[in-house]
């Protein structure tokens, strides 16, 4: 087994290698062309932490590039120190490169799954996604209530005006698709909210990111906003960073954080008030749950919907009632309580396990896709190459052709950047305004971990638990449960006062399967609206998350032979497939 994976590794670093010599990230080939050769691997790469041109926003060096490609393909953290020139402003190391070489026993190894192309420079959809981190920054201190028909809220209103004057199809014919209304169009209803079924249903924040859930003493409630952890308690409430406290507006900055730098530091600047008087909310704005998805502890937000779905008693997937431990069996004719219990098979501690067991391997998989196959610059770059795009054209005018043409295609949200930030402490730039000191992340933007996690997490709660459940009230209290009469369907968002309330007014009621899609859509564009990822980063990456958590499963339903394992499961793209051993 040494040996065989030896050899593997092996093999993956010499596909790596030659995917590499043919790799390009525009749409123009480099077909020996110098000039097309190097906007191809330098315009559209991502480049942190290493020296750059503060005349073009570009690397100073290409064969700095050209060293940090080659140690990508080495597979080996070594070459990183020792072959590549980082700038001299670098304190902070790229994240684990070579991670995505690894390989697991159980479920499809990082390299085994994979992702499209991101949209490539010159497409209406780069432009359009672009056009939406953009906005999403000028909201970020918007109330999450106005992101409604009924919200009347001029920012969100006009960014929406703003989205639609772009050329791009929402309807997916022209890339991924988005919600849109029937002249397709972003209302603000619909802006911003990702793709899978049930995800424009009721407040834009998912419930399982505002709920709790009652204690082991009797005591709590799930409006009260608090998750229990056996006898422990997690307040779901955020620390509320200052409006306003937006980074990297001006060159000099900007540069810095390209050449990795490391501006973080935490709330020693006030980013959240003086250390004694912080104070928490609920998840209200976009900056609140940047905030969030800054700090999570990767897979908490899907630890917390399980403990949330398990303290309601959710009822599990139908195909587990004739499991050990779970619902009746058939004996002699009669239904009778099974007299053999599954603690640790279906039950409890099982769901609880596999749905963190199954972020390390997301984590892998979107690092080879990050740093071996797309390497993709981040929306911070993105933005840098539109500012610098004059004089990015001065020296390979094929990219700076198509920067200054980008520009044009968003021209009225990068007009309203450009007033935003002279306004804001900054400078008149077209500069993304971002909610992080340090910028994105220290690796490419395409995948998304967080989005990986999500849709391998969110497969997990799928598959287990029973997603046409709805969020009801009756006389027991507040549950996802199968819907029976007397039920009647109930949605909580903040009001004023921090307080959780009801905000259905007698629309549908959410399902477990909208608010789980709704949960990873939220974390994974929470990233988004931080500004260091696209849509594309959330649309693809969920996916590669979901076949990740599909595989293990599948391999699980072939271990199990004391139970006819069979679970039917609701895609992030709507189709529902069965896993198990019939």
């Amino acid at each position: 087994m040494t040996d065989y994976r030896i050899n593997k590794a092996q093999e993956v670093r010499n596909l790596a290698a030659k995917k590499a010599a043919d790799r390009v990230h525009i749409r123009h080939q480099a077909n020996g062309d110098e000039e097309r050769y190097a906007s191809a691997n330098y315009a559209m790469s991502f480049t942190k932490g290493l020296e750059h041109d503060p005349a073009t926003g570009l690397i100073q060096d290409p064969e700095h590039y050209r060293n940090f490609r080659s140690a990508i393909d080495n597979g080996m953290v070594d070459a990183f120190t020792e072959n590549v020139a980082a700038s001299n402003d670098k304190a902070r190391p790229w994240e684990a490169p070579t991670a995505g070489l690894a390989y697991d026993l159980q479920g499809p190894d990082s390299q085994a799954v994979t992702m499209p192309p991101a949209p490539a420079l010159g497409s209406s959809e780069l432009a359009y996604e672009m056009a939406e981190v953009y906005e999403l920054a000028l909201l970020r201190d918007v109330n999450f209530s106005l992101f409604s028909e009924d919200g009347d809220n001029s920012a969100v209103e006009e960014s929406c005006e703003r989205l639609n004057e772009v050329a791009y199809a929402l309807d997916g014919s022209e890339g991924r698709s988005r919600l849109h209304n029937s002249n397709r169009e972003v209302t603000p209803a619909l802006v911003f909210r990702g793709s899978s079924p049930g995800v424009g249903v009721g407040p834009y924040v998912s419930q399982f990111l505002l709920i709790g859930n009652p204690s082991v003493a009797g005591d709590g409630s799930v409006t009260d906003g608090v998750v229990r952890y056996g006898p422990l308690q997690v307040n779901q409430r955020v620390p509320v960073a200052l409006e306003g406290a937006d980074f990297m507006t001006d060159r000099a900055q900007w540069l810095s954080v390209q050449n990795g730098a490391d501006p973080q530091t935490g709330n020693a600047d006030g980013l959240f008030g003086p250390a004694n008087q912080v104070t928490r909310r609920f998840i209200s704005t976009p900056r609140d749950l940047a905030t969030y998805v800054h700090y999570d502890a990767l897979y908490q937000a899907y630890l917390n919907a399980c403990l949330i779905l398990i303290g309601m008693k959710a009822p599990f997937d139908p195909g587990f009632d004739a499991l050990s431990g779970r619902g009746t069996m058939h004996t002699s004719g009669a239904d009778v309580d099974r007299q053999a219990g599954g603690f640790a098979l279906w039950g409890d501690p099982h769901i609880l396990t596999l749905v963190t067991e199954v972020a390390t391997r997301a984590l892998k998989a979107v690092r080879f896709q990050k740093f071996n196959n797309h390497i993709r610059l981040r929306p911070e770059a993105l933005a840098g190459r539109i500012e610098y795009a004059n004089a990015i054209n001065g020296v390979f005018p094929i990219a700076g052709s198509e920067f200054l043409q980008m520009e044009q295609d968003i021209h009225q949200t990068t007009a309203e950047v450009r007033m935003f930030n002279a306004q804001n402490g900054g400078t008149d730039t077209a500069l993304l305004p971002m909610a992080f000191q340090e910028g994105s992340p220290m690796h490419p933007s395409y995948g998304a971990g967080h989005a990986t996690v999500a849709g391998a997490c969110i497969t997990i709660l799928k598959a287990f638990f029973d997603t046409s459940a709805v969020l009801v009230q009756n006389a027991s209290g507040i549950s996802f449960k199968r819907y029976e009469g007397g039920d009647v369907p109930v949605a909580y968002a903040p009001d004023q006062n921090d307080a959780l309330v009801d905000v259905l007014n007698d629309a549908a009621p959410l399902t477990l399967e909208g608010e789980l899609n709704k949960l990873a859509a939220n974390i994974s564009i929470g990233r988004n609206m931080a500004g260091v990822h696209y849509y594309s980063d959330y649309y693809d990456s969920l996916r590669m998350g979901e076949e990740i958590a599909i595989g293990i499963l599948e391999e699980q339903a072939l271990c199990y032979p004391t139970d006819h394992f069979v679970m039917s499961l609701p895609t992030f793209d709507g189709d529902v497939i069965r896993i198990g051993r019939p």
